[in-house]
C-alpha cells in the first residue's frame, strides 16, 4: 500500500507530518468512482456516498428533527403555549455570550411576532457570575414574572433550581452544556445532552443552544397551531430567525455538521438579506462589506456581541439583535465596536502574562495558569490562545482579592474538558464548572488551584498524548502556485459552510521558491513565493512571526518548500485575488 503522505513530507517545519485527509480510491479498484471536487470534500469529511445529495446543499428540511424526540421538549412547549394564549409575563434568563445572547434574542423576537412582549435578564459576568441564581429567580418573580426560561445555562443549577421551586417559580430549562445523573428541579429541561436522553436525540448534542432554542420554537409552533392559533393572525416565520441561529452557532464553536451545518448555510442566507435591523448595524460596525460568510461570524461578529459580556453592559447583545430601531441598533453596535477595541487591550495584557506562566509549567499535558487581577471577560479567549500555541487543552484562572478564581479552559480535539472538570466539581476540588467537550467553565478555590492541575492531569494525560501521538496536518489537495486563484476558492467553497468539525480545505502549494519572507502587523508572518509554472503565492501566517514555522521561513529566502494552509479571497482596491492563511511548511529534499 502507497503512503499516505502528502509531498513525502513526514517532519514538516512544525514538526508534523502531512497526511491526506482522507485516501482517494486507486483508479484500478473495483467498484471506483471518480468525484467531482465538491464530493471529494465532502466524502473526507465522512459523508457517505449515499448521502451527498443530501449534504450538497444542506437544508432545514433535510436534517430537522422532530423537536418531541427530545425530553420535556413537548412540556415546555405547552408552557409557553399557555403564556402566549394568557399574556403572561416571560422573562428570557440568557447567557452573556453569544450563543446566550441570540438564545435570548431568537425566543424575544419569535414571542413578539406571537403577541407576547417577553422580557431579558443577563446576569452581569462580574457582579453575578455564570448562570442563574436563587436570588436572581425570585427576585424576577417578584417583580411579576410568571415564568422563565434560561438559555445557555441551568444545566448545572441545582441550588438556583431548588431555591426557586420553594418559592413557587416555574423555570424552563434550554442547555446544551453537559448534565449530571441527577437534574436540577426545573419544570422542563430541554436539553440533547441529558443523560438520560434517548439515543436519536443524544446525536444532537453538538446544538449550541441557539439551536436548542430553535427547535423549541417549532415545537411552540405546532402547538399553537393545534390549538388554532393561526386562524385570526399569521403564523411567524420561524425560518427568518435562521440568522441568530448562525451565529451563535459559529461564535460558540458548535461542530459544524449535520443540523448545525444546515443552520449556519440558511441563517448565511438570512443574514443576507438583513432583516434584522440588529444584525445589519453589527454588520456595519464589523465594516464588512459583502454578505457575512461564516468565518465572519466567528471573528467578525461574534466578538463585538462578546465584547458586552467581557468588558461592557451585558445585556447589550440581546438589545442590538431584539430592536427593531435603525438609530438604537447603531449606536449600540458602536458601543460593542468600541467594548471590543477594550478587549481587545486587556486581552493582550492578560495573553502576555498567561504565556509567561506557562512558560514555566515544563511538560504537563494540561497548561493551567492563574493570575491575580486578570480580567475574568477574556480568560476565555486567552485560553483558546494557549491552545493553539501549545496544542494541549488550556484553562485560565482569574483571581480575585478574596481567593476564589473564575477560569475558563479550551481543548483539543479527542479530549473532553468539559467532562473533565465536571468530574473535578463532583469531587469536591470545584465551587462550580461545567461545559462541553471543547469549552469549559469553573470556579475554585485559590488554594485548590494546584490540586486541580494535578487532578486534570491525572485524568487527561492519556488522552492527551493520545491525540498528540495521533496528530498529523491534514491536507485535501495538492497545487501548483497558479493553483492558488479566486477560482479555486470558490471550487473549495462549494462544501462549505465550514467550521469546527467541518474544516475548512487545506491545500498544499508548489513547490515554490521563497522571494521575500518578514514580520507585519501584531506578529504576522508575511511571505511571497514564486513556483516552477510562472505563478506567485501570496501567504501570511497569523501571529507566528517568531514562532518555529515563522523563524525558519524567515531564513529561507530562495529556498524551495511546500506551503500549507487555507485559500482565501483576497480583495484589495477592487482586485480579485487570492492568499494562503498559512498553517505549516516544508523544506523540498
Amino acid at each position: 500500500m502507497a503512503s499516505s503522505l502528502v509531498c513525502g513530507v513526514e517532519r514538516s517545519l512544525a514538526g508534523q507530518s502531512w497526511r491526506w485527509r482522507a485516501h482517494a480510491a486507486d483508479a484500478g479498484d473495483e467498484g471506483f468512482r471518480p468525484d467531482d471536487l465538491t464530493d471529494q470534500l465532502l466524502l473526507a469529511r465522512g459523508v457517505a456516498r449515499d448521502e451527498l445529495e443530501r449534504h450538497r446543499a444542506p437544508t432545514i428540511r433535510g436534517f430537522m428533527p422532530d423537536p418531541s424526540l427530545f425530553r420535556d421538549m413537548d412540556k415546555a412547549a405547552t408552557r409557553l403555549a399557555d403564556a402566549v394564549e394568557r399574556r403572561e409575563q416571560v422573562v428570557i434568563f440568557g447567557d452573556y455570550d453569544v450563543d446566550g445572547a441570540t438564545s435570548a434574542a431568537l425566543l424575544i423576537r419569535l414571542l413578539r411576532d406571537l403577541g407576547l412582549t417577553a422580557s431579558a435578564y443577563i446576569p452581569d459576568r462580574l457582579m453575578e457570575g455564570y448562570g442563574p441564581s436563587g436570588a436572581a429567580l425570585v427576585k424576577l418573580a417578584e417583580n411579576g414574572a410568571q415564568l422563565i426560561v434560561t438559555v445557555d445555562c441551568g444545566a448545572q443549577a441545582f441550588d438556583a433550581l431548588d431555591e426557586a421551586k420553594a418559592a413557587g417559580v416555574e423555570v424552563i430549562v434550554v442547555d446544551h452544556h453537559q448534565c449530571a445523573s441527577r437534574l436540577p428541579a426545573a419544570f422542563a429541561m430541554v436539553n440533547p445532552n441529558r443523560l438520560d436522553e434517548d439515543e436519536e436525540a443524544a446525536t444532537h448534542g453538538h446544538l449550541a443552544a441557539v439551536g436548542v432554542a430553535f427547535l423549541l420554537g417549532a415545537a411552540l409552533l405546532r402547538e399553537l397551531r393545534k390549538r388554532d392559533y393561526f386562524t385570526a393572525r399569521e403564523e411567524p416565520r420561524l425560518i427568518d430567525l435562521l440568522d441568530l441561529v448562525a451565529l451563535g452557532t459559529v461564535a460558540d464553536v458548535a461542530q459544524l455538521r449535520g443540523l448545525n451545518r444546515a443552520f449556519v448555510s440558511q441563517g448565511l442566507k438570512i443574514m443576507a438579506g438583513r432583516r434584522n435591523v440588529g444584525m445589519a448595524a453589527l454588520i456595519d460596525a464589523a465594516r464588512l462589506t459583502r454578505a457575512p460568510a461564516a468565518s465572519d461570524l466567528g471573528f467578525a461578529l461574534g466578538p463585538r456581541i462578546n465584547a458586552a459580556g467581557r468588558v461592557g453592559t451585558s445585556d447589550l447583545g440581546v438589545r442590538l439583535l431584539t430592536t427593531e430601531d435603525p438609530l438604537e441598533a447603531a449606536a449600540i453596535a458602536a458601543e460593542l465596536d468600541h467594548h471590543n477595541e477594550e478587549r481587545r487591550a486587556i486581552e493582550a495584557m492578560v495573553l502576555e502574562a498567561a504565556e509567561a506562566s506557562a512558560a514555566h509549567q515544563g511538560n504537563r499535558s494540561v497548561v493551567l495558569v492563574s493570575g491575580a487581577g486578570w480580567h475574568p471577560g477574556v480568560i476565555g479567549i486567552v485560553a483558546g490562545r494557549l491552545k493553539e500555541k501549545m496544542g494541549r487543552p488550556a484553562i485560565v484562572i482569574a483571581l480575585d482579592g478574596e481567593g476564589i478564581g473564575k477560569g475558563s479552559g479550551r481543548s483539543i480535539s479527542g479530549v473532553d474538558l468539559g467532562a473533565a472538570v465536571l468530574a473535578a466539581k463532583e469531587s469536591g476540588l470545584l465551587a462550580a464548572g461545567g461545559g462541553h467537550a471543547m469549552a469549559a467553565g469553573l470556579t475554585v478555590a485559590a488554594d485548590k488551584v494546584e490540586e486541580l492541575g494535578d487532578f486534570l492531569e491525572d485524568r487527561l494525560q492519556r488522552d492527551i498524548a493520545a491525540a498528540r501521538e495521533n496528530q498529523a496536518l491534514l491536507i485535501d489537495a495538492s497545487l501548483s502556485s497558479r493553483g492558488i486563484c479566486p477560482d479555486m476558492c470558490e471550487a473549495l467553497e462549494a462544501a462549505g459552510p465550514y467550521g469546527a468539525g467541518w474544516p475548512a480545505p487545506r491545500v498544499v502549494a508548489g513547490p515554490v521558491r521563497v522571494i521575500r519572507a518578514d514580520v507585519v502587523g501584531n506578529n504576522h508572518l508575511r511571505l511571497i513565493a514564486s513556483g516552477d509554472d510562472g505563478g506567485q503565492v501570496k501567504a501570511v501566517a497569523f501571529r507566528m512571526g517568531d514562532s518555529p514555522l515563522g523563524l525558519s521561513l524567515r531564513a529561507a529566502q530562495g529556498r524551495r518548500v511546500w506551503l500549507a494552509g487555507r485559500m482565501k479571497r483576497d480583495e484589495w482596491n477592487g482586485r480579485v485575488g487570492a492568499e494562503l492563511h498559512l498553517d505549516d511548511a516544508a523544506f523540498v529534499d
